[in-house]
Protein backbone atom coordinates (compact mmCIF):
# COMPACT_ATOMS: atom_id res chain seq x y z
CA UNK A 1 0.00 0.00 0.00
CA UNK A 2 1.35 3.56 -0.78
CA UNK A 3 0.31 6.93 0.94
CA UNK A 4 -0.49 9.55 -1.19
CA UNK A 5 -1.77 13.49 -0.78
CA UNK A 6 -4.20 14.79 -2.94
CA UNK A 7 -2.78 18.66 -4.03
CA UNK A 8 -6.49 19.98 -4.29
CA UNK A 9 -5.74 21.03 -0.24
CA UNK A 10 -3.52 23.71 -1.82
CA UNK A 11 -4.78 23.92 -5.83
CA UNK A 12 -6.39 23.07 -8.74
CA UNK A 13 -3.17 23.29 -10.41
CA UNK A 14 0.33 22.55 -9.38
CA UNK A 15 2.74 25.20 -10.41
CA UNK A 16 6.57 26.88 -8.95
CA UNK A 17 4.65 28.05 -5.94
CA UNK A 18 3.74 25.05 -4.72
CA UNK A 19 7.27 22.87 -5.23
CA UNK A 20 8.19 24.16 -1.93
CA UNK A 21 5.09 21.96 -0.45
CA UNK A 22 6.85 18.87 -1.80
CA UNK A 23 9.71 18.18 0.25
CA UNK A 24 7.20 19.17 3.34
CA UNK A 25 4.75 16.26 1.92
CA UNK A 26 8.05 13.72 1.70
CA UNK A 27 9.03 14.59 4.97
CA UNK A 28 5.81 13.74 6.61
CA UNK A 29 5.91 10.41 5.38
CA UNK A 30 4.32 10.15 1.63
CA UNK A 31 5.19 8.26 -1.06
CA UNK A 32 3.86 10.24 -3.74
CA UNK A 33 0.68 13.19 -4.23
CA UNK A 34 -2.22 13.12 -6.59
CA UNK A 35 -1.73 16.25 -8.77
CA UNK A 36 -4.79 17.47 -10.61
CA UNK A 37 -4.84 18.16 -14.30
CA UNK A 38 -7.42 19.97 -15.65
CA UNK A 39 -5.58 21.71 -18.41
CA UNK A 40 -3.34 18.98 -19.95
CA UNK A 41 0.02 20.73 -20.45
CA UNK A 42 2.21 18.53 -21.66
CA UNK A 43 5.00 20.88 -21.01
CA UNK A 44 4.01 22.10 -18.02
CA UNK A 45 4.49 18.72 -16.23
CA UNK A 46 7.84 17.84 -18.05
CA UNK A 47 8.86 20.99 -15.46
CA UNK A 48 6.69 18.85 -12.34
CA UNK A 49 8.59 15.48 -13.36
CA UNK A 50 11.47 16.79 -12.15
CA UNK A 51 10.23 18.35 -8.73
CA UNK A 52 8.49 15.42 -7.86
CA UNK A 53 12.11 12.95 -8.82
CA UNK A 54 14.38 15.37 -6.64
CA UNK A 55 12.08 15.05 -4.28
CA UNK A 56 11.10 11.00 -4.29
CA UNK A 57 7.74 11.20 -4.70
CA UNK A 58 5.10 8.90 -7.25
CA UNK A 59 2.84 10.48 -8.27
CA UNK A 60 -1.20 10.00 -9.45
CA UNK A 61 -3.16 12.20 -10.97
CA UNK A 62 -6.79 13.26 -10.53
CA UNK A 63 -8.90 14.79 -13.51
CA UNK A 64 -12.62 16.06 -14.22
CA UNK A 65 -14.24 16.92 -17.61
CA UNK A 66 -13.93 20.48 -18.12
CA UNK A 67 -17.37 21.66 -20.43
CA UNK A 68 -19.85 19.65 -22.11
CA UNK A 69 -17.96 19.56 -25.25
CA UNK A 70 -15.85 17.30 -23.93
CA UNK A 71 -18.61 15.54 -22.41
CA UNK A 72 -18.40 11.35 -22.38
CA UNK A 73 -22.10 10.97 -22.12
CA UNK A 74 -23.23 13.34 -24.46
CA UNK A 75 -25.47 12.42 -27.41
CA UNK A 76 -23.31 14.57 -29.31
CA UNK A 77 -20.45 12.82 -31.22
CA UNK A 78 -18.22 15.38 -31.78
CA UNK A 79 -18.66 15.95 -28.08
CA UNK A 80 -17.89 12.64 -27.32
CA UNK A 81 -15.15 12.88 -29.44
CA UNK A 82 -13.61 15.75 -27.28
CA UNK A 83 -13.61 13.74 -24.46
CA UNK A 84 -11.63 11.03 -25.93
CA UNK A 85 -9.10 13.71 -26.73
CA UNK A 86 -9.05 15.19 -23.47
CA UNK A 87 -8.69 12.02 -21.72
CA UNK A 88 -5.74 11.13 -24.19
CA UNK A 89 -4.18 14.40 -23.37
CA UNK A 90 -4.29 13.83 -19.44
CA UNK A 91 -3.20 10.56 -19.97
CA UNK A 92 -0.27 11.87 -22.09
CA UNK A 93 0.48 14.01 -18.74
CA UNK A 94 0.03 10.75 -16.93
CA UNK A 95 3.16 9.22 -18.84
CA UNK A 96 5.09 12.76 -18.33
CA UNK A 97 4.74 12.78 -14.66
CA UNK A 98 4.94 8.51 -14.10
CA UNK A 99 1.57 8.59 -12.53
CA UNK A 100 0.44 5.46 -12.16
CA UNK A 101 -3.58 5.96 -11.76
CA UNK A 102 -5.60 8.35 -13.43
CA UNK A 103 -9.29 9.00 -11.12
CA UNK A 104 -11.79 11.02 -10.38
CA UNK A 105 -15.52 12.07 -12.23
CA UNK A 106 -14.70 11.63 -15.42
CA UNK A 107 -17.82 10.92 -16.79
CA UNK A 108 -19.98 14.39 -16.73
CA UNK A 109 -19.51 18.25 -15.96
CA UNK A 110 -19.34 18.26 -12.20
CA UNK A 111 -22.76 20.11 -11.15
CA UNK A 112 -24.30 19.52 -14.18
CA UNK A 113 -27.96 17.72 -13.91
CA UNK A 114 -30.49 16.58 -16.06
CA UNK A 115 -33.20 15.95 -13.32
CA UNK A 116 -33.04 11.83 -13.09
CA UNK A 117 -30.37 9.40 -13.13
CA UNK A 118 -28.06 8.49 -16.10
CA UNK A 119 -29.87 6.90 -18.94
CA UNK A 120 -28.97 3.41 -21.01
CA UNK A 121 -27.58 5.90 -23.98
CA UNK A 122 -25.57 7.94 -21.78
CA UNK A 123 -23.90 4.38 -20.29
CA UNK A 124 -23.54 2.51 -23.94
CA UNK A 125 -21.75 6.60 -24.93
CA UNK A 126 -19.69 6.63 -21.83
CA UNK A 127 -18.20 2.91 -22.01
CA UNK A 128 -17.35 3.54 -25.78
CA UNK A 129 -15.29 6.41 -24.91
CA UNK A 130 -13.80 4.94 -21.62
CA UNK A 131 -12.66 1.81 -23.87
CA UNK A 132 -10.63 3.69 -26.31
CA UNK A 133 -9.12 5.53 -23.81
CA UNK A 134 -8.52 2.92 -21.38
CA UNK A 135 -6.91 1.19 -23.99
CA UNK A 136 -4.32 4.06 -24.94
CA UNK A 137 -4.19 4.77 -21.02
CA UNK A 138 -3.27 0.50 -21.05
CA UNK A 139 0.11 1.22 -23.52
CA UNK A 140 0.93 4.28 -20.75
CA UNK A 141 1.04 1.89 -17.90
CA UNK A 142 -2.02 4.40 -16.41
CA UNK A 143 -5.13 2.27 -14.84
CA UNK A 144 -8.11 4.52 -14.84
CA UNK A 145 -10.43 4.80 -11.86
CA UNK A 146 -13.84 6.23 -12.04
CA UNK A 147 -15.58 7.62 -8.75
CA UNK A 148 -18.58 7.39 -7.44
CA UNK A 149 -19.85 11.10 -6.69
CA UNK A 150 -23.04 12.18 -3.96
CA UNK A 151 -26.14 12.83 -5.55
CA UNK A 152 -25.35 16.91 -4.87
CA UNK A 153 -22.30 16.74 -7.46
CA UNK A 154 -23.60 14.31 -10.34
CA UNK A 155 -26.14 12.46 -11.25
CA UNK A 156 -24.54 9.43 -13.47
CA UNK A 157 -22.54 7.42 -10.62
CA UNK A 158 -23.52 7.82 -7.15
CA UNK A 159 -22.70 4.60 -5.35
CA UNK A 160 -19.90 2.13 -5.56
CA UNK A 161 -22.07 -0.72 -6.87
CA UNK A 162 -23.02 1.36 -9.36
CA UNK A 163 -19.62 2.25 -10.65
CA UNK A 164 -18.17 -1.03 -10.08
CA UNK A 165 -20.80 -2.61 -12.47
CA UNK A 166 -20.24 0.22 -14.99
CA UNK A 167 -16.48 -0.99 -14.96
CA UNK A 168 -17.60 -4.53 -15.69
CA UNK A 169 -19.42 -3.21 -19.10
CA UNK A 170 -15.87 -0.88 -19.84
CA UNK A 171 -14.79 -4.30 -19.15
CA UNK A 172 -10.51 -2.94 -19.41
CA UNK A 173 -8.10 -4.83 -17.06
CA UNK A 174 -6.67 -1.45 -16.42
CA UNK A 175 -10.58 0.15 -15.97
CA UNK A 176 -12.18 -0.15 -12.27
CA UNK A 177 -13.53 1.77 -9.43
CA UNK A 178 -12.37 4.91 -6.96
CA UNK A 179 -13.74 4.42 -3.51
CA UNK A 180 -14.07 7.53 -1.70
CA UNK A 181 -14.82 7.43 2.26
CA UNK A 182 -16.61 11.41 1.65
CA UNK A 183 -19.04 9.77 -0.86
CA UNK A 184 -19.69 6.40 0.25
CA UNK A 185 -20.55 7.92 4.24
CA UNK A 186 -23.11 10.14 1.79
CA UNK A 187 -24.91 7.49 -0.72
CA UNK A 188 -24.21 4.45 0.85
CA UNK A 189 -26.42 2.12 2.93
CA UNK A 190 -23.21 0.52 4.49
CA UNK A 191 -20.07 2.22 3.43
CA UNK A 192 -18.00 -1.02 4.54
CA UNK A 193 -20.10 -3.37 2.58
CA UNK A 194 -20.27 -1.57 -0.42
CA UNK A 195 -16.45 -2.33 0.13
CA UNK A 196 -16.52 -5.37 0.19
CA UNK A 197 -19.16 -6.49 -2.04
CA UNK A 198 -17.00 -4.46 -5.16
CA UNK A 199 -12.97 -5.44 -3.77
CA UNK A 200 -12.15 -6.86 -7.14
CA UNK A 201 -12.93 -3.75 -8.69
CA UNK A 202 -11.58 -1.42 -6.73
CA UNK A 203 -8.07 0.34 -7.43
CA UNK A 204 -7.94 3.65 -5.84
CA UNK A 205 -8.38 4.92 -2.45
CA UNK A 206 -9.65 8.26 -1.72
CA UNK A 207 -9.20 8.83 2.58
CA UNK A 208 -11.13 11.73 2.87
CA UNK A 209 -13.61 13.16 6.39
CA UNK A 210 -17.17 13.58 6.31
CA UNK A 211 -16.73 17.02 6.34
CA UNK A 212 -13.76 16.82 3.86
CA UNK A 213 -11.47 18.26 6.39
CA UNK A 214 -8.86 16.58 8.20
CA UNK A 215 -9.13 12.86 7.98
CA UNK A 216 -9.21 11.06 11.64
CA UNK A 217 -12.11 13.34 12.86
CA UNK A 218 -15.31 13.47 12.31
CA UNK A 219 -17.82 9.88 12.00
CA UNK A 220 -15.91 7.99 9.06
CA UNK A 221 -15.69 4.28 10.54
CA UNK A 222 -11.82 4.00 10.12
CA UNK A 223 -10.80 1.26 11.89
CA UNK A 224 -13.76 -0.98 9.68
CA UNK A 225 -12.64 0.57 6.32
CA UNK A 226 -8.49 -0.38 6.35
CA UNK A 227 -10.07 -4.17 8.16
CA UNK A 228 -12.06 -4.55 4.85
CA UNK A 229 -9.78 -2.56 2.34
CA UNK A 230 -6.64 -5.60 4.37
CA UNK A 231 -9.22 -8.46 3.83
CA UNK A 232 -8.72 -8.35 0.51
CA UNK A 233 -5.12 -7.66 0.11
CA UNK A 234 -5.71 -4.41 -1.31
CA UNK A 235 -1.72 -2.87 -2.64
CA UNK A 236 -3.07 0.63 -4.09
CA UNK A 237 -2.64 3.95 -3.08
CA UNK A 238 -4.47 5.46 0.02
CA UNK A 239 -4.51 9.09 -0.52
CA UNK A 240 -6.15 11.76 1.16
CA UNK A 241 -8.32 14.12 0.00
CA UNK A 242 -8.62 17.05 1.93
CA UNK A 243 -9.82 20.67 0.93
CA UNK A 244 -8.83 24.09 1.62
CA UNK A 245 -10.83 27.64 0.84
CA UNK A 246 -8.22 28.91 -1.56
CA UNK A 247 -10.18 27.58 -4.26
CA UNK A 248 -13.07 29.64 -4.77
CA UNK A 249 -13.73 28.33 -8.55
CA UNK A 250 -14.32 24.84 -7.04
CA UNK A 251 -16.69 26.03 -4.64
CA UNK A 252 -19.64 25.70 -6.30
CA UNK A 253 -19.23 21.81 -6.58
CA UNK A 254 -17.31 21.09 -3.28
CA UNK A 255 -19.34 23.50 -1.10
CA UNK A 256 -16.17 24.48 1.14
CA UNK A 257 -16.65 28.11 2.17
CA UNK A 258 -15.76 27.76 5.97
CA UNK A 259 -12.52 26.15 7.25
CA UNK A 260 -12.91 22.23 7.56
CA UNK A 261 -9.57 22.12 9.25
CA UNK A 262 -7.69 23.72 11.86
CA UNK A 263 -4.55 24.35 9.18
CA UNK A 264 -3.49 23.02 5.92
CA UNK A 265 -0.72 21.25 8.16
CA UNK A 266 -3.14 19.35 10.31
CA UNK A 267 -4.83 17.98 7.12
CA UNK A 268 -1.95 16.70 5.73
CA UNK A 269 0.23 15.30 9.17
CA UNK A 270 -2.82 13.86 10.67
CA UNK A 271 -4.18 12.22 7.41
CA UNK A 272 -1.06 10.70 7.14
CA UNK A 273 -0.95 9.34 10.66
CA UNK A 274 -4.57 8.14 10.29
CA UNK A 275 -3.46 5.56 7.31
CA UNK A 276 -0.04 4.41 8.54
CA UNK A 277 -1.91 3.77 11.81
CA UNK A 278 -4.57 2.30 10.97
CA UNK A 279 -3.27 0.13 8.21
CA UNK A 280 -0.80 -1.09 10.51
CA UNK A 281 -3.27 -2.34 12.89
CA UNK A 282 -6.17 -2.92 10.78
CA UNK A 283 -6.92 -6.93 11.06
CA UNK A 284 -5.10 -7.35 14.36
CA UNK A 285 -7.60 -9.18 16.54
CA UNK A 286 -8.64 -6.43 18.88
CA UNK A 287 -9.96 -4.66 15.55
CA UNK A 288 -12.23 -7.27 14.64
CA UNK A 289 -16.20 -7.21 14.82
CA UNK A 290 -16.28 -10.35 15.83
CA UNK A 291 -14.28 -9.74 19.71
CA UNK A 292 -16.06 -7.87 22.29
Amino acid sequence: MKIGMNMFLWTTEVTHEHFSLLEEIKKTGYDGIEVPVFDPNVAHYKTLDKELKSNGLQSTVVTVIPDQEHSPVSDNPKFRKGAVEYLKRVVDCCEVINADVLCGPFYQVLGSKTGKGSTSKEVEHAIEVFQKVADYAKEANVTMAVEALNRFECYFLNITDHAAAFARYVDRENFGILYDTFHANIEEKDPIEAINNNSDMIKHIHISANDRGTPGYGNIPWIETFNALRSFDYDGWCTVEAFGLNMPEFAASTCIWRPVSKSNKEAYTEGYKLIAEEWENAGKIENMECVK
